[in-house]
């Protein structure tokens, strides 16, 4: 029993890093329709520069942790403005748009293991003593994870509900053209989808590379697939069912490699699995599929 209070604990932490990135990339496909395969090197070009922001410039983690968002929420941006959105107004299709973002994953990843020659990176961060909370044992960077992960997801609630931001988000993820007629700037609206989704996926990345303790060119792709079991659990396009998704699938999964490490990942994709057999629209009956029109 104490394994298992044990792994809950450790189940939090993980559903805290998934719960960032799932809602990152259930909030971009929702608004703007792009199943994106290349958030996982989001991610990793995150971990990457806070790495840089540590040892060049000698930032402390959180600092670097910042530095790595922004530096997700750059890449995201850019991506969209100088490859997705061109293929997007030549009305390219949306299984040609899928393997789009494929091909830049691969690009990004490729550049990334060029520069480093597949080397693992670490942050060389000083051991912390053990906190004891309900038999769960935490370090005071794995609590502000949890921290980061509920100011984040809160933050984004407080927006959704009663910003004008928000409002305007869910009215172009819910009809573009229809949002575009009443008046809303739909291209600033994505703009603003693409720079949130890809700060969530900085901050993903760093927190991943910090629980993990290394990573390489290849982690966040590899993280990826985790994210979009998550999404899907909840159905992609819903914020609230990513983070439901986050929990179920970042407990189970660590509960399971108490018993075996190799069962944490064949875990998340039986549930994931199990979730298009039997509510193939996801928890909340979200888009799993693609609509119809894309919003430029």
């Amino acid at each position: 029993m104490s394994q298992i209070v044990l792994s809950l604990g450790f189940g939090l932490v993980t559903a805290s890093i998934l719960a960032l990135g799932a809602v990152g990339f259930t909030l971009q496909f929702g608004v703007t329709n792009l199943f994106n395969l290349a958030f996982g090197e989001n991610m990793t070009v995150a971990m990457f520069v806070a790495y840089l922001a540590m040892v060049s410039l000698h930032w402390n983690m959180w600092w670097a942790m910042l530095a790595g968002g922004v530096a997700g929420s750059v890449l995201s941006l850019a991506l969209s403005r100088l490859i997705y959105l061109p293929f997007l107004r030549r009305g390219t299709s949306q299984f040609a748009m899928v393997m789009v973002t494929v091909a830049v994953s691969f690009i990004i990843k490729n550049v990334l293991q060029m520069f480093s020659n597949g080397t693992y990176y670490s942050y060389q961060l000083p051991p912390e003593p053990s906190i004891r909370f309900l038999g769960m044992v935490f370090d005071q960077r794995q609590l502000i994870i949890i921290g980061l992960a509920v100011v984040a997801l809160l933050g984004l609630h407080l927006m959704f509900k009663y910003t004008r931001l928000g409002k305007a988000m869910r009215a172009t993820s819910d009809n573009g053209p229809l949002a575009r007629s009443v008046g809303i700037p739909t291209e600033r609206i994505i703009a603003a989808v693409w720079l949130i989704s890809g700060l969530l996926a900085g901050l993903a990345g760093v927190a991943l590379a910090i629980d993990l303790g290394s990573f390489q060119s290849t982690t966040g792709g590899s993280y990826l697939m985790l994210i979009v079991a998550a999404a899907v659990f909840g159905s992609v396009g819903e914020p609230y069912g990513a983070m439901a998704g986050a929990l179920v699938i970042g407990i189970i999964s660590e509960v399971a490699a108490n018993y075996n490490p190799q069962l944490k990942d064949v875990v998340a994709f039986a549930i994931l699995v199990l979730v298009l057999l039997l509510r193939p629209n996801g928890l909340r009956g979200g888009r799993v599929l693609m609509r119809a029109e894309v919003a430029v």
